[in-house]
Parts: structure tokens; C-alpha cells; sequence
């Protein structure tokens, strides 16, 4: 396994979700615990975007990235989510979470077939925005506007999960056909 500059950040970007999972559930430094997970959040959804574009731009793509990429993404978003639960509905998280192991399913079968998917730009949308939400909620400020515009973060999220699952459903059904060929 090639240990290229993207697949140690994705590593780094993996090894960074105990961390941020500790300080999102056990207030060691007070006010400032929520601060220490939101910038633990930030750097590794930072080392999200720039594996992918590195690989991309010097040709440094590997299988190892292929698969580590999106799994330490969805780790990461969906540690976020559960620690978030209360904060964002329950029945949310488990729409979000169940979107993301449907489409790996999805992706899995695919691969299996020797058909690759892409990720859509509703994917990507889904991504931004889910990090955004997820970043928002965490420092909570004790202000209205702040909440609301917490409460809109979470539905646009709940929207272009369901969209872009949908999205990918739809273009690339013909994986889930039994006489696909290999």
C-alpha cells in the first residue's frame, strides 16, 4: 500500500474522529470543550476536501483512497450526527445515517460489477451542508436567529440527503439489475 501525501490525510482525517468524539461528549475545558470538537471538525473536513483534489491533480489516486476517502468521511459525519442527537431529531440522524450505508451498498454492488459511481454534485451539495449544519449546531450560540438558522441547516440537510439518494437511485439503477454483466 502506497502511503501518498492524500491517503495519510485520510488516515490523519480517521484518527481525528476519537478525538473529536471525546471532546463532543466529555466536558474537560468548559465552554471551550465545544470549540476544541468544532476546530477538530473543521480540520478534518478541511483534509476532506484537499485529499481528493491532491490525488486528483498529481495522479495519486489508489485503490486504498478509492475505498478509505468516503468511509473516513461518512465515519466522521455520522459520529458528528449521533453525538448531535437531541440536537437534531433523532428520526433525522437515522434518515441521514441510513442514506449513506444504503448508497455504499449501492457503490459496493456497483464496484462488484465493475461499474464505478461517481459522487453527484446533489452528493457534494449533501456534504457541504451537512458540515456546515454540523458545525453550526455545535457552537450554539444563545442567540434566535442562530437557532433558526440551525433549524434550516437541518432540514436543507434532510432535503438533499433524500435528493441526492434519490439522485443516485435513479441514474445508476440499472446496477441493481440481475443481468448486469461482470
Amino acid at each position: 500500500m502506497e502511503m501518498n501525501l492524500p491517503n495519510k490525510l485520510t488516515i490523519f482525517r480517521a484518527c481525528m474522529i476519537p478525538f473529536f468524539v471525546f471532546f463532543m461528549e466529555v466536558n474537560v475545558l468548559g465552554d471551550a470543550t465545544k470549540y476544541v470538537a468544532v476546530a477538530i471538525f473543521i480540520i478534518a473536513s478541511i483534509t476532506d476536501a484537499l485529499d481528493g483534489k491532491i490525488a486528483r491533480k498529481y495522479n495519486l489516486v489508489t485503490n486504498f483512497g478509492k475505498f478509505m476517502d468516503p468511509l473516513a468521511d461518512k465515519l466522521l459525519v455520522c459520529a458528528a450526527l449521533i453525538c448531535l442527537v437531541g440536537v437534531i431529531p433523532s428520526w433525522i440522524v437515522i434518515l441521514i445515517i441510513s442514506r449513506e450505508l444504503i448508497i455504499s451498498g449501492f457503490r459496493t454492488i456497483a464496484a462488484d460489477n465493475g461499474v464505478v459511481i461517481a459522487a453527484s454534485y446533489w452528493g457534494k451539495f449533501k456534504t457541504i451542508f451537512q458540515m456546515v449544519m454540523i458545525i453550526w449546531l455545535i457552537i450554539d450560540l444563545p442567540f434566535t436567529f442562530w437557532y433558526v438558522i440551525g433549524q434550516v441547516l437541518i432540514y436543507i440537510s434532510l432535503a438533499l440527503t433524500v435528493v441526492s439518494m434519490l439522485d443516485y437511485v435513479i441514474k445508476n439503477k440499472a446496477v441493481l439489475s440481475e443481468n448486469t454483466n461482470k
